[in-house]
């Protein structure tokens, strides 16, 4: 069952599945482990997510553990057409195509979530608002499910906080061996592996303005700086923008920032954060990208209303032209910039993340009936530990164990 564009691009596709594989042992392993299981084995698993190679192979595991896949994506601009063929062709339920619009997207996260998914693997947060808001009658044969970004953490907190919360959702994104990694090394690589081939410009000896210092912003703002870049950092949060004053990086309003800065990369999870007050301050030719979930952050609808034209300058970059003669570049029309103009994070960074995600979908499969309450869990920790043992494992890399008389020592509240 698929709605795709196009079944014989799959050979492409495959071949990017079977690349990223060999270099993601984690999954790899969980792969063989859930083949022998069977731990979904009766479940359906929905998942909405950015269709590439790394999350073609989750889906193949997830498969391989017994469960009926329905998958779609979470951003119009990331899904790989050629990927998603070879899903399809591998049996992979899939309802996703390159660029759909608003319509078409919403229809096809409608074809997912209408086949009753016990189990919802999101990444933003749209799979579960689309069955709470929507599909009330089916929220009781939902086990629980998994988020994958820090938005749709937001989301999910706003939704328990309100009391609109109707089954258990585990945030993947809080779990050690995710954010540590992922955001922050994954998302640093990625959006200027974004950047640089969709504009083929130098980074040293620019400004480069990053819109928040969580732990995608410090990875957003560490590779700059290893790019020759002079970062100032924008902060809403006043421990954040200390933490990236000792890092040593420039701390200012977004005001002052957009009259200095050549690259503004936003990664705040907000919406509104680059708007019109700032486009008028920025220099001719700035290049603006976002690296947040949603294509809220800069304000590309403000950009539409008030630029005196718009042409496509080369491909994934939109110049707009203002009233003050200078031309403003928006990068992927302002979705997330590491997979619209880019292929996602590492595969071994990735590894790592949906190692997490498939060990906590099982964790809630094996904990169906243990009468879990409608509320935001963390990863268990039991996952975290496993995931970086073996990364290190894979990695090569061995750790010291506490002695008996040194676990002693830490457990005596009589030091």
């Amino acid at each position: 069952m698929y709605d795709i564009k196009d079944i014989t691009l799959s050979p492409e596709g495959h071949k990017k599945i079977n690349w990223v594989k060999d270099n993601m042992p984690l999954l790899r392993n969980l792969e063989e482990e859930f083949s022998k299981e069977k731990p979904f084995d009766g479940l359906r698993i929905a998942l909405s997510i950015h269709l590439e190679a790394k999350t073609a192979y989750l889906c193949k595991v997830l498969k391989a553990g017994g469960a009926e896949v329905y998958t779609t994506g979470s951003n119009p601009l990331s899904t790989q057409d050629d990927v998603v063929a070879a899903l399809a062709e591998d049996g992979i339920n899939i309802f996703a195509k390159y660029g759909v619009s608003a319509d078409e997207y919403n229809e096809h996260l409608r074809c997912v979530i209408s086949k009753a998914p016990h189990i919802i693997i999101d990444d933003g947060g749209d799979l579960v608002n689309l069955i709470h808001n929507e599909y009330p009658e089916l929220l009781d044969n939902v086990i629980g499910g998994c988020e994958e970004t820090t938005t749709g953490i937001i989301r999910l907190h706003s939704m328990e906080k309100a009391g609109a919360l109707r089954f258990p959702m585990i945030a993947v994104n809080d779990a050690m061996c995710k954010h540590l990694f992922d955001n922050r090394y994954g998302t640093g690589q990625s959006v200027w592996d974004g950047i640089n081939r969709t504009t083929n410009l130098i980074v040293a000896g620019k400004n480069v303005v990053v819109a928040g210092y969580g732990w995608c912003g410090k990875g957003v703002a560490m590779r700059a700086k290893g790019l020759g870049a002079e970062v100032i950092v924008t902060e809403i949060d006043p421990v954040k923008a200390l933490e990236a004053y000792m890092d040593g990086f420039k701390v200012m309003p977004m005001t002052d920032a957009a009259k200095i800065g050549d690259f503004f990369v936003t990664v705040t999870g907000c919406c509104e954060v680059i708007t019109e007050k700032h486009f008028y301050e920025m220099k001719d030719g700035a290049i603006l990208c976002n690296a947040g979930h949603f294509n809220v952050e800069v304000d590309v609808d403000c950009l539409e209303r008030i630029a005196v034209s718009k042409t496509e300058r080369r491909k994934n970059i939109d110049g707009y032209l203002l009233s003050n003669g200078r031309t403003l570049n928006v990068l992927a029309q302002g979705r997330l910039v590491n997979l619209a103009a880019g292929d996602g994070h590492p595969a071994e960074i990735m590894d790592m993340s949906f190692a997490i995600q498939a060990l906590s979908a099982r964790y809630l499969a094996e904990n169906r009936d243990a009468n879990l309450f409608a509320k935001v869990y963390p990863v268990p920790e039991e996952i975290d530990n496993r995931v970086a043992s073996m990364k290190l494992r894979y990695s090569g890399l061995s750790i010291d164990t506490l002695t008996e008389s040194q676990q002693k020592y830490i457990d005596s509240y009589n030091l």
